[in-house]
Order: structure tokens, then sequence, then C-alpha cells
């Protein structure tokens, strides 16, 4: 079972960017997916997570009104649309299915992990 995410790059400030995660192995749509980001020198952060069937989608104060989190079309992956893209963005960007009970933005409920795509907002 893996999960891959892909779509990052390069990108000057106020761009967009859209981030998929594909899911191998099983389908995850019965699983909250989430993204989480991590910067050069912080801890890992919430971004955006997806409960199943989209009935509690959450984001960080950060993103909100400029980040979109959906299933993909089959339902089993999760993609990240991200628009107004500004420097503090930059980080690598990780989707997670949620293998715990708990809260759906604390990382810790997460088990199974994708490599990351990095993401650079810069001009």
């Amino acid at each position: 079972v893996q999960l891959q995410a892909s779509g990052g790059g390069l990108v000057q400030p106020g761009g967009s960017l859209r981030l998929s995660c594909a899911a191998s192995g099983r389908s995850f749509a019965d699983s909250t997916m989430a993204w989480f980001r991590q910067a050069p020198g912080k801890e890992r952060e919430f971004v955006a997570s997806d409960n199943t069937g989209s009935t509690l989608v959450q984001y960080a104060d950060s993103v909100k009104g400029r980040f979109a989190i959906s299933r993909d079309s089959a339902g089993t992956g999760a993609v990240l649309q991200m628009n107004s893209l500004k420097p503090e963005d930059t980080a690598v960007y990780y989707c997670a299915a949620k293998t715990r009970g708990g809260s759906d933005t604390d990382p810790r409920n997460f088990g199974l992990w994708g490599p990351g795509t990095l993401v650079t907002v810069s001009s």
C-alpha cells in the first residue's frame, strides 16, 4: 500500500499549483486523507483534510480561501489545488491517510504517508 504525491515545482508568487496524491494497493475512499507540509527548519504542519465523503473539510488558517482539498475522480486519492501562492508556502508537501482515531489535523493519527513533493514559491 503506497501513497505518491506529485505536482510540485517552482512557481512565482500569486501563481497556482495542483498537487495530486495517488493511492496504490487499496482504496482510501473510506478514510480521511490530508495534506501536511514541512518547511526547512520547521516542524511538519497541517494544511488540509477531507474526511470520508467530504462531509468535514478542514484547513489551516494560513491557507483558508487559497487552497482547496478534494478527492480525485476515482475517489481513491486526494488533490490539493493551491492558488495565490506566497513565498511562505514553500515546503515539502506530504499526503497522508488517517489510520487512527482522533483529530483530522494531528499528524500522529495518520499512519500512511507518501514521500512528499517540493513546492517552491519564488520570483
